[in-house]
């Protein structure tokens, strides 16, 4: 499906990210890998390349929109085009608003929301110039919803969500489109962690019953990164297991 093709993977070291990277490497991509620190990408790079496809490893803060725009420009001259981008990289830093600091409220806009702006304006010239591309931003379903006790988390997945429909908008007359998916109840370390009360509670408020799992995500994302969805452009993809309908 995507022999030939780069993908670019914000915050690929663990959980979703890696199961995006390692989804897209099954189905044929070369995979550049990003995470704040390049030494968390071992494994993810290991698993990669025993799906029989490259991996490069770029140390990147995504905060930082100078060397986004650099690393951006030395993943192009490495590996000569970028087909594919995924916005995965994400915080949260949890707390009911009237005691959420300032600090925390910034720190999770800045990661999530200028994080994605800022990787997709550095892609943009190098998409443009190939005429094509494929951007997926991956947004939440409390970005769609709301929750108590994540105003800040909720408030930049709503930004992202905004932000991938004006970049479709804006970006459609060149063959590049943008999506995003919203993922609701994922599992992983941190649910896994939960007490049983509580993931009842949780899969009470799910119409399926089940948490879902990274690859769920990565399946939605390998389908808008393909030509499979190629007449798809400004969209979000729940992945909820009906949550939110």
């Amino acid at each position: 499906m995507f022999e030939g093709k780069i993908a670019v993977v914000t915050g690929a070291a663990r959980g979703i990210g890696q199961a995006i990277a390692y989804n897209l490497a099954a189905k044929g991509a070369d995979i550049v890998l990003c995470d704040i620190k390049a030494e968390w990408l071992s494994e993810s790079a290991e698993g990669v390349t025993k799906l029989g496809r490259k991996a490069y490893c770029f140390e990147l803060d995504v905060t930082n929109a100078t060397a986004v725009q650099n690393a951006f420009n030395d993943i192009a001259t490495e590996t000569g085009r970028i087909d594919i981008l995924v916005n995965n990289a994400g915080i949260t830093k949890d707390g009911l608003l009237m005691r959420m600091s300032e600090e925390d409220w910034d720190a999770v806009l800045t990661v999530n929301l200028k994080g994605t702006f800022a990787c997709t304006k550095a892609v943009s010239r190098i998409m443009m110039k190939q005429r094509s591309g494929s951007i997926i931003n991956i947004a939440s379903v409390v970005g769609l919803m709301g929750n108590a006790g994540q105003a800040n988390y909720a408030a930049s997945k709503g930004g992202v969500i905004a932000f991938t429909k004006s970049v479709a908008k804006e970006f459609a007359s060149r063959n590049i489109r943008a999506n995003a998916v919203a993922p609701g109840f994922i599992s992983s370390k941190m649910t896994d962690a939960l007490s049983d009360e509580v993931r009842q509670k949780m899969l009470e408020a799910i119409p399926l019953a089940s948490f879902g799992t990274p690859e769920d995500v990565a399946n939605a994302v390998a389908f808008l990164a393909s030509d499979q969805s190629s007449y798809i452009t400004g969209q979000v993809i729940s992945i909820n297991g009906g949550m939110v309908m």
